[in-house]
């Protein structure tokens, strides 16, 4: 009996060794694996304002969108739209293994005090910055003033809330997209 019975504590104490390793390798593997694809920017109608859409595709653990730079602003803004509404934003979760959509009538960007005026056809260069990430550089290509790609949606796709209260963090490193 006392054989039995040693014998299934060294294997729970074996069986919790091996998951101690499992989650501290799961947790080392889940670090936040950001992709963007869908950039665009419509041809803006005048000459110091424009906006910006796309999505932000997760792999990994949770991240936030902190701030955009772009050498073709003075300042891009995060905005969110809800009921009609469209408010600045300080930063958007990236949750989880999903997404942040950045489309026509919801989450944009805003190009304000533009250097120049963009043109179908050219492309409008921004940097995001991530709390956990760094920087992604993103190009957009200048689509027509009415542009609004299809939007294709699918299960395990997280939807994103703009984060309160959370200011840009400077970042180092850049991943091209």
């Amino acid at each position: 009996m006392r054989r039995r019975l040693l014998g299934a504590t060294l294997a729970l104490v074996a069986a919790a060794s091996l998951a101690g390793c499992s989650d501290r390798g799961a947790e080392a593997s889940s670090a936040p694996q950001l992709s963007v694809d869908g950039a665009f920017m419509p041809q803006p109608v005048n000459a110091d304002m424009a906006a910006g859409f796309f999505t932000v595709t997760n792999k990994g653990s949770a991240d936030q969108l902190t701030s955009v730079t772009s050498p073709s602003a003075e300042r891009v803004t995060l905005h969110s739209t809800k009921d009609g509404t469209m408010r600045e934003q300080d930063a958007f979760e990236v949750p989880a293994d999903g997404t942040l959509d950045f489309s026509r009538g919801g989450n944009h960007l805003m190009f304000e005090e533009l250097t120049g005026r963009p043109a179908v056809g050219d492309t409008v260069e921004v940097t995001l910055h991530f709390s956990e990430s760094g920087e992604i550089e993103v190009s957009l290509p200048v689509k027509e003033a009415t542009y609004n790609p299809a939007k294709a949606s699918g299960p395990g796709h997280g939807t994103a809330q703009p984060a309160q209260g959370r200011t840009a963090q400077e970042h180092h490193g850049t991943v091209r997209s």
